[in-house]
């Protein structure tokens, strides 16, 4: 199964748009954004756990990195409310589920550098926010390795960024409020995947955005 699968064409997906798709697991629906395999594939999706549902245990041959955005999910690890970001490396295990609330979270799948083996557990709703490289932005770094960065970005009202390009391409996926650029206008709930050396200049209106973004992740050389 190929979804998106050409990381040369940039892609945007208003995610309230598209319909969930049952999972192998009862109660475990997906919005697959993109992807190259079959049920063990390259993947970056929504998945959303019914309450009480579970997935069945699972290895990440290829690294697992999730965000919660609804609900509590879980593992014998630990539990993880929304606003909880979640690496997994390549090898680990886990068996998880949601309980009464359900869960929804956004997930990467199979897409860690073979070096890149160190687990992580952010709480986002505690972590602290840094000045960003223009007034009106706040980051809040997630993970970095080799070209790869990871973050929160809050965006405040009427917020304009620099014209910049994305060298190892961009995905951002809106979180709150609505973000814009000269190409388009995107609200809360949409996904966007920007290839390596496109370009854009963002802003934002007077609702503000938080995003997440991930860069360098795309190729490029």
């Amino acid at each position: 199964m190929n979804i998106n699968s050409d990381f040369k064409e940039r892609v945007v997906i208003d995610t309230n748009d598209i319909v969930w798709v049952p999972s192998p697991m009862p109660g475990v629906e997906r919005k697959m954004l993109d992807r190259i395999g079959d049920e063990v594939a390259r993947a970056t999706s929504l998945v959303r756990y019914a309450p009480n549902s579970s997935f069945s245990a699972h290895t990440h041959g290829g690294g697992e990195e999730f965000l919660v955005l609804e609900g509590v999910f879980n593992d014998a690890a630990g539990s993880y409310p929304a606003g909880t970001y979640v690496r997994n490396p390549i090898g680990s295990s886990h068996a998880p589920w949601a309980g009464a609330e359900g869960a929804t979270i956004f997930v990467k799948l199979h897409q860690f550098e073979q070096q890149d083996l160190t687990p992580g557990i952010i709480n986002t709703k505690t972590q602290p926010w840094y000045q960003g490289l223009v007034p009106g932005l706040q980051v809040m770094p997630l993970h970095e390795f080799g070209t790869e960065h990871v973050a929160l970005v809050k965006w405040a009202p009427n917020t304009r960024f620099n014209p910049h390009q994305h060298w190892g391409g961009e995905e951002i996926l809106v979180l709150e409020g609505v973000f814009c650029d000269e190409h388009g206008v995107y609200p809360k709930g949409s996904w966007l995947r920007s290839p390596h050396l496109s370009r854009h200049q963002p802003f934002t209106g007077p609702e503000g955005a938080l995003i997440y973004v991930k860069t360098g992740h795309l190729g490029g050389s």
